[in-house]
């Protein structure tokens, strides 16, 4: 577990990476705009200022990956293993307390239903086995 003052230093230090990463896409921005008029000015027709920009745009793209991760997953740490092995602890402590409850609308009543008679083996059926068709349970007892 962290203390105040852990907690305080690993934030400074998160806050200090994205702080490198703002700088770094600012100088790239700068650094844009510069080579494009570096090219506008010394040769208007023939345009070269984007691949310096692609090259130097994949580096802060994958700064950025290193930063933030990828937008919409979540890295796969030893941090995010517990944070899950948490989550689903809770979630089956309160399932244990509700189960049943899943499917039924609020105020309903629960249905019990009592489980099927067995009846005799066919040989001391007799008669029942003709009037049922032979079934070994009667239609009367089904849902």
């Amino acid at each position: 577990m962290y203390t105040d003052e852990n907690k305080y230093r690993e934030a400074k230090k998160r806050m200090k990476i994205k702080q490198e990463f703002y700088r770094h896409l600012g100088t790239y921005f700068v650094m844009s705009l510069f080579f494009f008029l570096l090219n506008a000015v010394t040769s208007f027709g023939n345009w070269w200022f984007y691949w310096p920009m692609l090259g130097w745009g994949l580096a802060v793209l994958f700064h950025y990956v290193d930063v933030f991760g990828i937008p919409g997953v979540q890295p796969m740490s030893s941090e995010w293993e517990e944070r899950q092995i948490r989550e689903e602890m809770k979630r089956l402590e309160t399932e244990e307390g509700t189960r049943g409850r899943h499917f039924r609308k609020e105020g309903e009543e629960r249905l019990e239903l009592r489980p099927l008679q067995r009846k005799e083996p066919p040989a001391l059926r007799g008669r029942e086995d003709e009037k049922n068709g032979g079934r070994s349970w009667d239609e009367s007892e089904l849902v």
